[in-house]
């Protein structure tokens, strides 16, 4: 019987292993400025060709290796981070597996140089494919330089995944951002094609780091955080409520010192933001947590970006309240700020008054609103004596219905006033209708955006005092990718160097937005989109995002002239029954409805 169980060749397992650890040229550097950082390299130069498949060299002044080590460090499982099974489970470095430099050797060309400073010469070895071609004495200074050409050279399927040159280079830049922010003593350089993308010098405080990597702007409008219970340590910097982001893009997390996306902690800093951040907008952060090593497995993932916590509900809840610590002296304002009644301009120039408006304060406006959320429970009649004990009464009345205008149906409504400064009340023969005016107006929006982006013919309105904006590399890499889609949108955005660009001119239809905060949404959506993404699937998100920040908002008062517009926009549009999110824009609540909650029927 013919054998069906192999051994793997040695080459093929190198392979292996280099798909479990090897995603793109950012998975490369990353575990070779890990594996420099680990020896106490006070300087790491990056530098790349065509976004890192051409060539990736990594030069850093750490402790070197003995010409014994660095044979040793291409094999697999080798490792000088380990003795024991039990230092799996207190570790204090970021490499640990002993598989990264085999798996890389597996599927490039490499190179490996270095010298320790007590040694008078260095040690070189050449590799292609995983295979020895070289290995002699060099001279070099103290440190380690390791150089990988043409990767995935002998797996060409895998590098037909790879992506554009300036988006891979965007992927090495975030993944080295990522590790300059948790050691700032430490210089970090990059260079893609000979040009400067990063050039971090050594800095004494993180803030110092976080402006450079993020910039001075966003800096502003962060605060330290810092709490300790027990054994646990939780410091950075985060941001106001007002500081907000349409991605978690700019949320940095770490734990001891390694960058991770744990849901866990995720979760948490969610919970702690909650009731101050809008639905939809996530803070800035950079956090570090400090958990003793063996309450914490990093070995859950092969990219250890995920972890498990021994203790996990201890750890969400001490974030959790840490960060309600941070953010509780200034609670109140910030809410103010979040969901004040902004002043909006009338159609004629008029000074906006409120005729129109029922205060939240009066108790018919008060009953209203209870009669809207919970109609079943809200004028439930109370028990007879003796019934005690015994199911309550049913009551018979539906709940408030979402429906589906006819052609003019919005104009021809008797509009009756707006409640909470949120909802417009309006009358149609025997139903009371709640129209959510910032998701009516979202609708408009999107629909006039749409309609003009498919006639080539989004209006652009230039801006009187054009303004300069810093963003990060891959921000500014990914409008550079799409200038010609962004023009296609109304947007009028040139290069100005670096990774600054002076903004023109936005689409007419949004000349009121916050031009800089609409740019950073958009840049940021543009990141999110994966190389699946269908183009039209693309435009109709950017519309999305676009018709969002033009929009009338919830708690803002309108005049009847602002109103009546708003009803009779909503009629020229189609799908006006939802915004483009999928929310309804309009209730209605019939008379019988009504009826019946107050026992006339």
């Amino acid at each position: 019987m013919t054998e069906r169980i192999r051994i793997l060749p040695e080459k093929l397992c190198n392979q292996i292993a280099a798909g479990e650890v090897i995603e793109r040229p950012a998975s490369v550097v990353k575990e070779l400025v890990e594996n420099a950082l680990d020896a106490g390299a006070e300087k790491i130069v990056v530098e790349i060709e065509a976004g890192g498949k051409r060539l990736i060299r990594v030069t850093d002044n750490g402790c070197g290796m003995t010409r014994e080590d660095a044979f040793l460090c291409v094999e697999r499982h080798a490792t000088s981070k380990l003795r024991s099974e039990a230092d799996l489970f207190r570790l204090h470095t970021l490499g640990f597996r002993g598989e990264a430099l085999p798996s890389i050797a597996a599927i490039s060309r490499f190179r490996l140089r270095t010298r320790e400073a007590e040694a008078l010469e260095g040690w070189e070895l050449q590799m292609e494919g995983g295979v020895l071609r070289h290995a002699g004495a060099v001279g070099m200074p103290a440190g380690t330089q390791v150089e990988i050409r043409n990767l995935f050279f002998n797996t060409p399927a895998r590098r037909k995944f790879l992506r554009r040159d300036e988006t891979e280079a965007g992927h090495v830049t975030d993944m080295l951002s990522r590790l300059a922010l948790a050691r700032p003593r430490v210089q970090f350089q990059l260079l893609h094609n000979g040009r400067p993308q990063l050039d971090l010098n050594p800095q004494r405080r993180l803030e110092e780091r976080v402006a450079g990597l993020l910039g001075p702007s966003i800096l502003k409008g962060l605060r330290p955080v810092e709490g300790k219970q027990g054994e646990l340590r939780l410091f950075g910097l985060i941001s106001h409520a007002s500081l907000n982001r349409s991605t978690t893009a700019n949320q940095f997390t770490f734990i001891n010192g390694r960058y991770i996306r744990d849901r866990l902690v995720q979760h948490a800093v969610r919970t702690g933001y909650a009731h101050l951040m809008p639905k939809g907008r996530y803070p800035v952060l950079v956090l570090f947590l400090e958990v003793p090593a063996e309450q914490v497995d990093v070995n859950v993932h092969p990219t250890k970006h995920e972890v498990r916590f021994r203790n996990q509900s201890d750890v969400h809840d001490f974030i959790v309240e840490t960060l309600k610590q941070a953010l509780r002296p200034s609670t109140t304002s910030l809410a103010e700020r979040t969901f004040e009644s902004r002043p909006h301009t009338a159609p004629d120039n008029e000074t906006v008054s409120s005729p129109l408006l029922l205060s939240s304060a009066d108790n018919v406006a008060t009953r209203l609103e209870g009669v809207v959320k919970e109609p079943a429970d809200a004028f439930r009649r109370p028990l007879d004596p003796g019934e005690e004990g015994k199911k309550p009464p049913q009551e018979s009345f539906s709940a408030v219905k979402t429906i589906f205008p006819s052609p003019g149906y919005y104009s021809g409504l008797r509009v009756i006033g707006q409640f909470h400064e949120s909802y417009i009340l309006c009358q149609d023969v025997d139903s009371l209708i709640l129209i959510d005016q910032h998701a009516a107006h979202e609708r408009i929006g999107f629909e006039e955006l749409r309609a003009q982006y498919r006639r080539c013919a989004v209006e652009r309105q230039g801006l009187l005092f054009p303004m300069v904006v810093d963003f990060d590399h891959s921000q500014a890499a990914v409008l550079e990718e799409n200038v010609e889609l962004l023009e296609d949108f109304g947007f009028d955005l040139e290069r100005f160097g670096g990774n600054s660009f002076i903004l023109k001119g936005v689409p007419r239809i949004l000349a009121e937005a916050e031009a800089e905060a609409l740019l950073r949404d958009v840049a940021a959506e543009l990141i999110s989109f994966n190389s699946s993404s269908l183009m039209e699937e693309r435009v109709e998100q950017l519309l999305i995002l676009m018709a969002c920040h033009r929009v009338i908002r919830a708690n803002q008062q309108l005049t009847a002239q602002e109103v009546a517009y708003l009803l009779k926009e909503l009629d020229s549009v189609d799908f006006n029954s939802h915004c483009p999110h999928g929310r309804p824009v309009v209730r209605q609540l019939s008379l019988a409805e009504i009826e019946r909650m107050f026992k006339r029927s």
